[in-house]
């Protein structure tokens, strides 16, 4: 990446550098299936999607799952979308995005949700790992805020300030885990909410990956 500004991105993956929104839909809906849910639109899933996952289903069941219920639809989840996120590609113009980040003497990390022994594998098939100095998915059970996760992501990466910092991602969530550890966000409206949701973060909201570096860039002068 030559000589570091000291300017850094961390990128949520799914929903912000991996459009991966249509397997998201289908896997939902085939979790809600296992309990007789009736399926719900895009739509409807950006309006009410949230984080922890649990509280997202409370909206649509009106309670809470049970611990028997969460484990079977998020293992019904999890099946699906691995079946099915092959169809599903980087967000159009990520990698020219990435590419010239790097080139500019920036650093940049992702920080996702997504199980690690697969989410590195499917950045790697991408041809894109050699722009990050890390790659981080989840580790341990699924349902949880990312703010603890971000606390030892930020941790690993040494010469990195946290005040010139900022997160990208398509969750509220991903300003709740920025804030968390002193650093900034950009929230992108092509992913798992809409703008309308995202607003309530306090933090800028874009329409595209292109709007949220730029607005990174400044944010991180």
């Amino acid at each position: 990446m030559g000589k570091q500004t000291g300017a850094h991105i961390v990128w949520d993956w799914n929903g912000t550098l991996f459009h991966d929104n249509d397997a998201i839909i289908g896997a939902t809906n085939a979790a809600f299936a296992e309990l007789g849910l009736a399926s719900i639109t895009l739509e409807q899933y950006r309006a009410l999607y949230c984080v922890p996952v649990p509280k997202f289903y409370e909206r649509l069941m009106g309670r809470l799952p049970t611990e028997a219920e969460w484990e079977v639809m998020d293992e019904t989840f999890h099946r699906y979308y691995t079946e099915h996120r092959v169809r599903c590609g980087l967000t159009a113009g990520a990698a020219e995005l990435l590419a010239g980040w790097g080139s500019a003497g920036r650093s940049q990390s992702i920080l996702s949700m997504y199980v690690h022994d697969e989410l590195v594998p499917l950045v790697r098939g991408f041809g894109i790992e050699a722009h990050f100095l890390r790659v981080d998915g989840r580790v341990g059970p699924s349902g949880g805020s990312k703010a603890e996760h971000m606390v030892r992501h930020l941790r690993a990466l040494v010469g990195v300030d946290p005040a010139r910092t900022v997160v990208i991602g398509d969750a509220a969530d991903d300003a709740v885990a920025a804030r968390h550890v002193g650093a900034r966000a950009v929230l992108y409206t092509g992913g798992s909410h809409g703008r309308a949701s995202l607003e309530v973060a306090g933090v800028p909201v874009v329409d595209t990956l292109e709007e949220a570096v730029v607005e990174a860039q400044r944010l991180a002068a």
